[in-house]
Order: C-alpha cells, then sequence, then structure tokens
C-alpha cells in the first residue's frame, strides 16, 4: 500500500504556516495558478516537489491530503476540502483547490523508469563469496562495523540485542551484554590510557516515529571477559543513528557528537567530555532526519568542522563550520526535494584534482511515498572549489541505502559500491548490490555482483577482513520486513547472518 508523503518539516510548522500568502489572484489557468501558489506556500521549509516527482494517484490521495492540514485546510476523504474557521492567516480554501486541481492536470498517471546510462554487467568481477554458517533463528544484522585497531568485525542482531565479534573464518562470539535496543552504528576509538573502546548507537525505535528512548553507550573492548557494564554516555535520544568524536574546542578531550534522527522531531547534539568524565549536552541543531556526519577541517582554519545529510524533511547536506566559541554556523552545500530519501554520503577526491568531491546516495525509500523513484541512485558532485558541489555524474538505483568509494582494483583510482535496501526487488533485485569499477574520470562499468538470492542488505563495510593488503566488502542482512512492493515474497537466506566479498584481484 502507498503510504503519504509528508513534506512539511513539522519543526518548521508555525513558522511556515505565518508565511502563508492568501493574497494570490488566481487567473482561471490551471497550470499557472498552480505553479504559482506552489511555488509561494510550498517552498518555504523545503525545496520544491517537481509535480511529476511522484504520481497523480499519491499526490491526490496521500500527499496532498497530508500537506492540507498544515495549512489549516479540512480534508474529508481525499477530495473535499473544508477551511478551518479559525485560522486567518493561512490559505483560503479557493487557493487550496487551485493547487488540487493543478496536481490533477499535470501529475503523471505512472512514474517511467530510469533508462540505465550503461546497462549492469552481471558477473563476480573480482570478488569471491565467503560466509559463515547459518544461524538457527532469522537475523536482523542492523550494524557492521569493522574494527582495524584490533582486526576484528563486529556486527550487532536486532532480534537478539546481541553485539558479535567474528573471526577470520567467520565465527562469531557472542560481546558479554545485552543492548536495549537496535545497534546501528559503532565508533572505534582509544581512550586515554590506551584501551580500545567503542561508542554503540542504540536506536531505540527502528521504524521512524518519535519517542525518546534510544541510548548510546561506551563499552570497553579489551575486557577480556566482558564483565564490565557499558557506561551510558548518552539516554532519552529520539533514534540515534551514528555518534562521532572530536576535539571541538581544542581542550585536549575528545567530545561526542550524536546524531538524532528523529521523525518529526529531532536534532544533533554535541557532548562536551569534562575533566571528572561527565558530560555537559549542548545543541548543534534541532533539525530532524539527520543521517551521516563526518568531522574534519574542511575550512582549514585548524579547528574541526562537520558535515551533515539530512534525509527527511528539509533534505540536503550541510556544512557546520566551528565558531571557535563552542559553536558552529551552518552552511547549506546541497539541497534536495524531501522525497529523495538521501541516505548516505562520502567525501573523496574521485578525480585526482586535489579538491575533495562529493559522493551521494538518495533512496531511503521507507517514510512515506513507498513507490520506485526514477531520481533514486548513486551521485557523484564535483568540488569546483571552497565546497561549491556540481553534480557531474549520476547512476540510477532504486532505494539505493549506501556507497563506500575504494580502490578495489588497485589500478590508481577509486571504485565504487553500493547496497539497496529498497531495491526493485521484484523485477530487477540484482541492483540490491553494485560494485562500480571506475576506468577513467567519471566513466564506470556497473557490475550486478549475484548476491541478492543470500539476503537483503540492510548495512555494508569495507574492510581488508582477510589481511591481504585489498579491501573486501561486507554485507549485513535483515532477513524479514520493510519490504514496499505487494506481491513479493523473499526467497534470499534469512539465518544468514552477513556476507563477505573476498577481493581476489591479482594487482
Amino acid at each position: 500500500m502507498l503510504g503519504f508523503v509528508t513534506i512539511i518539516m513539522v519543526s518548521n510548522l508555525f513558522s511556515c504556516k505565518q508565511k502563508t500568502n492568501s493574497t494570490y489572484q488566481l487567473t482561471g489557468d490551471v497550470i499557472k495558478d498552480g505553479e504559482n501558489l506552489v511555488q509561494i506556500n510550498c517552498t518555504k521549509c523545503h525545496q520544491l516537489v517537481p509535480a511529476n516527482y511522484l504520481s497523480k494517484a499519491v499526490w491526490i490521495n496521500h500527499t496532498l491530503p497530508t500537506m492540507a492540514k498544515y495549512f489549516k485546510v479540512l480534508t474529508y476523504g481525499t477530495q473535499y476540502y473544508k477551511k478551518d474557521l479559525s485560522d486567518t492567516a493561512g490559505i483560503s480554501l479557493q487557493n487550496w483547490a487551485a493547487i488540487v486541481a493543478y496536481y490533477q492536470k499535470i501529475a503523471p498517471d505512472t512514474l517511467l523508469p530510469a533508462k540505465l546510462p550503461t546497462p549492469l554487467l552481471s558477473d563476480w568481477a573480482n570478488f569471491q563469496l565467503k560466509k559463515p554458517e547459518n544461524a538457527p533463528v532469522p537475523v536482523f544484522t542492523t550494524m557492521l562495523k569493522y574494527n582495524s585497531a584490533v582486526n576484528k568485525l563486529y556486527s550487532s542482531d536486532a532480534s537478539s540485542g546481541r553485539i558479535y565479534s567474528w573471526s577470520k573464518d567467520l565465527k562469531p562470539k557472542t560481546l558479554g551484554t545485552y543492548m536495549p535496543s537496535p545497534v546501528v552504528d559503532a565508533l572505534f576509538f582509544k581512550d586515554d590510557k590506551g584501551t580500545n573502546q567503542s561508542l554503540f548507537s542504540c536506536i531505540g525505535q527502528i521504524l521512524p516515529m518519535d519517542f525518546p528512548n534510544g541510548k548510546v553507550f561506551d563499552y570497553n573492548l579489551d575486557n577480556a571477559v566482558n564483565s564490565t557494564l557499558p557506561t551510558l554516555v548518552a539516554s532519552e535520544v529520539s533514534r540515534p543513528v551514528q555518534t562521532l568524536t572530536g576535539d571541538f574546542d581544542k581542550d585536549g578531550i575528545a567530545d561526542f557528537v550524536v546524531l538524532a534522527q528523529g521523525h518529526l522531531k529531532g536534532g544533533v547534539y554535541l557532548y562536551k567530555k569534562n575533566k571528572d568524565n561527565s558530560f555537559s549536552q549542548s545543541t548543534i541543531t534541532e533539525q530532524p532526519g539527520a543521517v551521516q556526519a563526518v568531522v574534519g577541517d574542511f575550512n582549514n582554519d585548524g579547528w574541526q568542522d562537520l558535515m551533515i545529510l539530512f534525509g527527511s524533511g528539509d533534505e540536503g547536506l550541510w556544512l557546520y563550520t566551528n565558531d571557535k566559541k563552542g559553536g558552529f554556523t551552518s552552511k547549506n552545500l546541497l539541497r534536495f526535494p524531501p522525497v529523495y530519501g538521501s541516505s548516505s554520503f562520502q567525501i573523496v577526491d574521485i578525480d585526482h584534482d586535489g579538491l575533495t568531491d562529493v559522493i551521494y546516495t538518495s533512496g531511503y525509500n521507507f517514510h512515506d511515498s513507498r513507490i520506485m523513484k526514477p531520481y533514486n541512485g548513486l551521485y557523484i558532485f564535483k568540488n569546483t572549489g571552497d565546497w561549491n558541489l556540481k553534480q557531474q555524474w549520476f547512476y540510477p538505483i532504486n532505494g539505493c541505502t549506501k556507497a563506500i568509494a575504494a580502490d578495489f582494483d588497485k589500478d590508481g583510482d577509486l571504485d565504487i559500491a553500493t547496497i539497496s535496501f529498497f531495491a526493485d526487488l521484484k523485477n530487477n533485485p540484482q541492483e540490491s548490490f553494485i560494485y562500480f569499477e571506475q576506468k577513467s574520470p567519471f566513466n564506470f562499468i556497473p557490475h550486478a555482483i549475484p548476491v541478492s538470492k543470500y539476503g537483503h542488505w540492510m548495512t555494508m563495510d569495507v574492510a581488508d577482513f582477510n589481511g591481504d593488503g585489498k579491501s573486501d566488502i561486507i554485507l549485513g542482512n535483515y532477513a524479514n520486513g520493510f519490504i514496499i512492493q505487494s506481491g513479493f515474497t523473499p526467497a534470499w537466506e534469512k539465518n544468514l547472518p552477513l556476507i563477505v566479498l573476498e577481493n581476489n584481484n591479482k594487482k
């Protein structure tokens, strides 16, 4: 069943409502009136969603009824509207009816699939499959992270609440504690005593909803018997999806940043570690929807900054520059319509011109409008200087959720591995994992590695797993749920926690 599309960010609801312009004079031209009214009323909180980005049925039956309440328009069914008489600042009923007529007239009946610029090549490229024994029950792998300091792979299973470490022969060992909710991220580091530590982000609610029961724990990985309890770093967080560390105030003590993705409420928070090991919390932004962040000195002033991708509401990539006074100054680098489902990014110099570029994926497709979208996929934005980003390359992938670049074939340039958790599983399951072999700048051969029958890939990491000096790829299987296509019955291995694609390149 199609969901609805919430394209007004609730945290900005009241300011958006107050700015609504109801003085527009209708001309009687459905298209002209619709274009003007949408531009006036629907771009206060996010980028404009073009009419052809969703089908007519989604607009009329889901999106517009959902939008109506933010303009104090009451809905009855899908096409009957009534004005809330208590509202004096919102849109008029006549103008709202003109917006509805516009989408009824101009929105497409269906969205045509994107044409692939280069056909997928179905082969194993330079990889071979390695997998562990099946678990006794279906698995729900929500986290995969390789710790290069101890040369171990860690994973988490949502159903058991356990964290596992994996040996080179893919034998799992359980860490001696249960986590209160699914672990979706791990950050490895050494403390001031040289102890190997990990910050585990427990999301609380894996489905998009506002319930602040997420937690972040600090765990001692060097404890041989794992008898010590993890230390609570942050609690009552709305869906924490990533934790980062950095010395943002240059006091010699590492601080933490937690991305509370939330749903309609959330934010990004700084936890400053005090000398007595307590934490002081401050807010970097109250914008919900953060999906990933990177720490770095992006303006080369010697102070650590943040780059943050938001994947719902006002979607886009923002640079948060350290103001050297305990706070940050924000600048938008990329902005996307709030139906993209921005899902990941990586900053790398993809063309070796000395400037760091952005690899970006869109395709998280479980918010509301659960239809295949031809604008989902893998993007490369070229940095033309001072973080001015220009789209250079795009490959359509339904429901693309992560990309990682590395020189897999050892030829001196960067290749890219992608997973799609919301792929077209009925008609094109091979797009659930694609390896893009770069032959020259922005020229890739896409290999559809035939692994869709082994699992539903929610997580991915890249590391030299077998210690042979080449980058391998690890994929984590989330066995059941999150299927957005009716009539599809999964046939993958539901008890297989993960697989490793060993890189057997001869170079």
